[in-house]
This record gives structure tokens, sequence and C-alpha cells, in this order.
């Protein structure tokens, strides 16, 4: 059947074409200027889509040869996100770097995000090595599995490059990789609500009910992970 995939209409989100930003931005540029400025946001944005279409591509044909050939499919479902034009000014900002779409290219590494939820502990790692097999080159790797956050956050992160074959030229785009279980998914979705309603951290009183949340989210991944092991090994 394949991987569920949360993106709208199937595939990774549209970019967001910077009409109002960039009229506010260019008001100060002459034509040229401006003319080229778009041209720059426009190139930034559209490759790093193209960056993510191709990792879904190979994530979907993965899934749906594992769901046929191998009787368990390590994907639950995908999910894909291309930052906005004022979240990428913002990090700009706060690293003191130029608000350009150069500086983007050339500083930020989570543009562009693929998320990957797998029902089980194993099946991350095994994502993670099928990237290295097929010589996509990992340039970072951020495990919040072997070592959880402080607050209790588990998923395995990694920043990878995806070449992008355009008709003129081949890029290697950015992307940001998460890998992790249901079960660190819903621990995740639930910080991050808390995180949205409390304005961006969670109150004391709930941080070390949440960080026992997520050692229970551990248990059960465990647990389950013990069940799904011992099943394979027994006759049908």
């Amino acid at each position: 059947m394949g991987p569920r995939d949360r993106s709208p209409r199937g595939g990774s989100r549209g970019w967001p074409y910077p009409q109002r930003s960039a009229i506010e931005q260019l008001s100060d540029m002459d034509r040229e200027d401006a003319l080229a400025f778009m041209r720059r946001t426009n190139d930034l944005l559209m490759v790093h889509k193209f960056g993510v279409d191709e990792l879904m591509t190979k994530l979907r044909i993965w899934s749906e040869e594992f769901d046929s050939t191998h009787e368990h499919d390590p994907i639950e479902h995908i999910s894909s996100r291309i930052k906005s034009l004022e979240a990428i000014a913002a990090k700009l900002a706060r690293r003191g770097l130029p608000i350009d779409p150069v500086s983007a290219r050339e500083h930020l590494t989570d543009i562009a995000g693929v998320r990957v939820v797998c029902p089980f502990i194993s099946d991350v790692y095994l994502l993670r090595d099928l990237i290295r097999q097929h010589q996509i080159e990992i340039v970072q790797t951020k495990d919040y599995i072997a070592a959880p956050k402080p607050n209790g956050y588990r998923s395995l992160h990694l920043i990878i490059k995806v070449q992008v074959h355009l008709s003129d030229r081949t890029e290697l785009v950015a992307v940001e990789l998460q890998l992790r279980t249901i079960a660190m998914d819903f621990w995740a979705a639930v910080e991050h609500e808390l995180l949205y309603k409390s304005g961006g951290e969670v109150p004391e009183s709930f941080a070390a009910e949440l960080k026992a949340a997520a050692e229970a989210a551990a248990g059960l991944d465990t647990q389950m992970s013990s069940l799904h092991e011992r099943s394979e090994g027994t006759p049908g």
C-alpha cells in the first residue's frame, strides 16, 4: 500500500511564492536589482522543493518495494515542508547573516525538510543505512534516540545532500531528514502543542511530566520492538 502522505495533494508542500514579502523588501531597490533578487529567491525555493520531491519519490519507492516483497513496510507515513521566507529571514537575522537568497543557500541546511515516521526503532536505522548504501551524502547526523534531548525529545536527524537534475545543471540541495517512531512522533506533537499554547516554552509544572511521558514512550517502543522481533521468528 505504501506510506500515508501527510503533505497536501499527496506530495511536498508548494513553496511560498514571495509576493507580499518581496514587494516590501524590494521597495528600496532599483529595477535591475529587484529583478535579480526575485530570480534568486524563486530559484532558492524552487530547487529546495525539487530536493524534497526527489527524496519523497525515493522513500515512496522503498516503501512500496518493502510492502510488496518483505512483508513489512518500514515507513508508516511521510510529511514534508519548505521554510517560509519569513522563517528563513528570521534565522539569518538571528545568526547575524545577510538576509539574501545567496546567504540562505550558503548557510542554512534546513530550508527543506522531510519527516518519516516508522513503526519500530529498527526501521529508523534501516532507512538511515539505505540512504548510505545508495550513495546519498549524509553531511550531519544528530542521534537524539541514542542521546535524547534534556526534555526527553527523541528522533534521528540527518542533513543529506540530494541531487537535483535541472535542464542546464545538477545541484546538490541540503534536506533535513527526521526519522522517528510512531511513539516519538506522538510525544513530539503533544510537546509542540504545549509550546504553542504557552508561547514557546513549556511551563515548569509540565516539564517533569512531559519527560516522564517521553520515557514511557521509549519503553513502549522497546516493548513493541521486542514483540515484533519475536513474531518475525515465529513460524506462520
